[in-house]
C-alpha cells in the first residue's frame, strides 16, 4: 500500500543566487527549516518552486536534492508536469517519477490544456497512465497557472477508480466543494487536501487531513497546532484562523518574493532572485517590508501563546 501522504505539505521554494542559478545550500537550509516547523510533508518542484522556470533537467536534479536531504524523514511529492504537448508531459513525468519521490503530481490543466471538458481530460489521462510507471503513487494538482482547471465530480471519481492516486491538492477555495470531495474520496485511501488559508481550519474540521497553502512558507507550525491542537483551545485556534487569513493574503504582494523576503531575514538562504518575478517587488508594492514586519510579529505571538498553553 502507497504510503499516505497528509498533514502540513509545503509548497516549496527554490533558492536561486543573484546569478538566477539554483541554491543549493540554501535548499539545505530551506528544507532544515520546513522540518524543524512540522512539515509532515513536501511538494517539491511545484509553482511555489517556479517550475515552469526550471529546465527538465533542473527539475529533475532539484527533486533529486530534496529527496536526499530529506532522507526519508518525511515524504516528498515532485510535480514538474509544465507542458501541454502529450509526448512532452509523457518525457516531463517519467524523468521526475526516476528520481524516487514518493508520489508523483499531475497538474490537471496539462490534462486538459484547451479546457474542452471531460472528455478530453478522460483521453489525456488514460494516455499519461498507461505510459507512467505503475510502481509510483500519483497526486493531483489544480495549479492556478497557466489557468486554474477545476476537476468534477466526474473526474474525480475517475481518478479514484483507477487506484493509483493518494493525494488533490484542492484549489477549490471553496468549502461546500472541499466537503463534497471529501465524501466522494471517503474510504479511498486519496487524501483531499485544501490550498486556501481563508477555509484552513473549517475544511480541517471538515476532514480535510492537512493544508498545503503558500504559507505554510512563513508559518507552518501554526496550521500544524492549529490542525492537531485547534479543537482543543477554540477561541485561541478561532484568533489564529483570522490571523492566518489576514496574512495570507498578502501572497498578492510578489510571492514568491516575497515568502524568499522571509528567508533571507532568517538566513535560510541569502537572495530573494526569482525567475517568476522580472521586476523589484519593493518598486510595486510600497511599504512590502513593513507587512512583512507585521506577519512576523503575529507569527511570534501565536507562537509565544501557543508555547505558553498547559502542557497536554
Amino acid at each position: 500500500m502507497a504510503q499516505p501522504v497528509d498533514g502540513i505539505i509545503p509548497v516549496m521554494l527554490t533558492p536561486f543566487t543573484d546569478a538566477g542559478e539554483i541554491d543549493y545550500p540554501g535548499l539545505d537550509r530551506l528544507i532544515d527549516w520546513y522540518l524543524a516547523h512540522g512539515a509532515d510533508a513536501l511538494f517539491a518542484v511545484c509553482q511555489s518552486s517556479e517550475m515552469q522556470f526550471l529546465s527538465l533537467d533542473e527539475r529533475v536534479r532539484l527533486a533529486k536534492a530534496v529527496i536526499a536531504k530529506v532522507a526519508g524523514r518525511v515524504p516528498v511529492v515532485v510535480s514538474g508536469h509544465i507542458s501541454d504537448d502529450l509526448d512532452a508531459q509523457v518525457e516531463e513525468l517519467t524523468a521526475m517519477a526516476a528520481t524516487g519521490a514518493d508520489a508523483l503530481v499531475l497538474v490537471t490543466n496539462h490534462l486538459d490544456p484547451k479546457n474542452e471538458g471531460t472528455e478530453a481530460f478522460r483521453r489525456h489521462l488514460a494516455h499519461l497512465l498507461e505510459r507512467l510507471p505503475r510502481d509510483i503513487p500519483l497526486g493531483l494538482y489544480e495549479c492556478p497557472a497557466p489557468y486554474r482547471r477545476l476537476l468534477t465530480d466526474e473526474e474525480l471519481r475517475l481518478c479514484i477508480d483507477t487506484g493509483r492516486f493518494i493525494l488533490l491538492k484542492d484549489v477549490s477555495c471553496d468549502l461546500a466543494t472541499v466537503k463534497r470531495r471529501l465524501e466522494i474520496a471517503r474510504g479511498s485511501g486519496l487524501a483531499v487536501i485544501n490550498a486556501n488559508a481563508a477555509i484552513a481550519r473549517d475544511a480541517m474540521r471538515a476532514g480535510s487531513p492537512g493544508f498545503t497553502g503558500v504559507f505554510t512558507n512563513i508559518h507552518p507550525d501554526l496550521y500544524r497546532w492549529m490542525r492537531l491542537s485547534g479543537d482543543r483551545h477554540p477561541e485561541l485556534a478561532d484568533e489564529l484562523a483570522t490571523f492566518l487569513v489576514v496574512a495570507a493574503v498578502s501572497e498578492s504582494l510578489g510571492y514568491p518574493a516575497f515568502a524568499k523576503m522571509y528567508h533571507q531575514r532568517i538566513g535560510s538562504f541569502g537572495s530573494i532572485r526569482c525567475r517568476a518575478i522580472g521586476y523589484d517587488v519593493r518598486e510595486k508594492f510600497w511599504a512590502l517590508d513593513a507587512v512583512l514586519d507585521k506577519i512576523v510579529e503575529g507569527t511570534d505571538r501565536f507562537r509565544a501563546k501557543i508555547a505558553a498553553l498547559p502542557a497536554e
